[in-house]
């Protein structure tokens, strides 16, 4: 049976919320293959401040592989420091040359070590385990993929111990990231702080109350100011020059000299910033739109074997949220990672400024889910749990 389309053929649920019932994913084919790629000591990273390059280079695993498709719908989900995804067989050889050439052009181009692996689900479940799927739709033109099952999760923790390993490419070869960017300004809470959670099932036992807590988690933020998206309505703010063009010329010169491609990326910003700035129709660009959108579109929550959510929190409810997780951590429910931040930011896909189809990812500015992610795993080790 031909599997190609089965992302495309799933339903687009539009209720975040739904997605706390089981019944609303569905088991990959038996066919396809996941994979995933993180950074290297992203800890030590973020403490020398480059946690944007960070977040850059997650978000350049699944550029590169959106534009190898072709338009072709995939799974995906950015995980800050990182990225996982599923493939129909068909894009495997081309998948494994994609993450290859991108192993040895992040160390190349910004002296960083990324991981990547690459395994038929076949092999999961061959563990007991399992990858499930959803699309959440944010928009009519932009919907995520949301994970279930925790065979997301031991993929990652057997590619950092360099199971299923892709090797680096012997030679550097630029990847297309035609579309990715960075030029937004950071988002500063407007309510008290950004708080970035990664909630996890326990390691054993069953389900029930880890799926209620996320029903408890999610009625909570519904309290907040639009469930607590950190990104306004009008868009994040833009300064110039902005504070991501350098990395931004890093991640799209190909074999153009650095240096012009700053000069290029200067001019193209100050215009876009002229046009932004104006509020006026340009043509087929309509800036108020698109910024309107860059919110709408924005991945603020998913689901990727547990809850990840970046949002605007008020001193009460952060204190009310801390409580209900220690409670349930007590009781056995959930295991959690939780960093607090006073900005948020964006890394942006956008094939066209003049469709609705750009995406655009949330994480914390000084940490995120990488920060979150590296608390949870110190009360792991504090508890005695084994990774994976």
């Amino acid at each position: 049976m031909k599997t190609h389309r089965f992302y495309e053929d799933l339903p687009r649920r539009d209720k975040f919320s739904d997605l706390a019932q089981p019944k609303a994913f569905t088991p990959l084919p038996q066919d396809w293959l996941v994979g995933c790629c993180d950074i290297v000591d992203s800890t030590g990273l973020i403490a020398a401040g480059r946690y944007k390059t960070v977040n850059m280079i997650g978000a350049s695993v699944i550029s590169a592989l959106i534009n190898a498709m072709q338009g072709r719908a995939f799974p995906y989900v950015f995980g800050g420091d990182g990225a996982s995804f599923a493939i129909p067989p068909a894009e495997q050889d081309s998948c494994h040359q994609i993450l290859s050439n991108l192993r040895s052009w992040v160390s190349a181009e910004f002296s960083v070590d990324l991981r990547a692996a690459l395994l038929p689900v076949a092999w999961i479940r061959a563990e007991g385990l399992e990858v499930r799927v959803a699309r959440h739709a944010v928009s009519a033109g932009v919907d995520y993929a949301m994970f279930s099952g925790g065979g997301l999760a031991w993929a990652e923790q057997q590619m950092k111990a360099d199971g299923f390993s892709v090797p680096a490419s012997e030679h550097v070869t630029p990847p297309d990231l035609t579309g990715l960017s960075c030029r937004w300004s950071n988002i500063r809470a407007r309510n008290g702080s950004i708080i970035s959670l990664v909630m996890l099932p326990p390691r054993q036992g069953e389900s029930r109350g880890f799926l209620q807590v996320v029903r408890d988690v999610l009625a909570l933020a519904a309290q907040l100011e639009r469930s607590g998206h950190p990104v306004p309505q009008s868009g994040p703010p833009l300064h110039y020059p902005p504070r991501g063009l350098a990395l931004e010329a890093h991640v799209s010169r190909g074999s153009t000299p650095l240096a012009l491609r700053k000069i290029r990326l200067l001019v193209n910003s100050a215009i876009a910033g002229l046009m932004m700035r104006s509020g006026r129709r340009f043509g087929s660009f309509d800036p108020v739109h698109y910024r309107a959108m860059l919110s709408t579109n924005a991945d603020f929550r998913k689901f990727d074997d547990g809850l990840k959510m970046t949002i605007d929190c008020d001193p009460e409810t952060r204190n009310q949220l801390i409580d209900l997780l220690q409670r349930a951590t007590t009781a056995g429910h959930i295991r959690y990672g939780l960093h607090e931040q006073d900005e948020a930011m964006v890394t942006c896909i956008v094939p066209s400024a003049t469709r609705d189809d750009h995406v655009h990812f949330v994480d914390g500015a000084t940490g995120g889910y990488a920060s979150a992610a590296a608390a949870l795993k110190a009360k792991d080790q504090q508890a005695g749990l084994r990774p994976g």
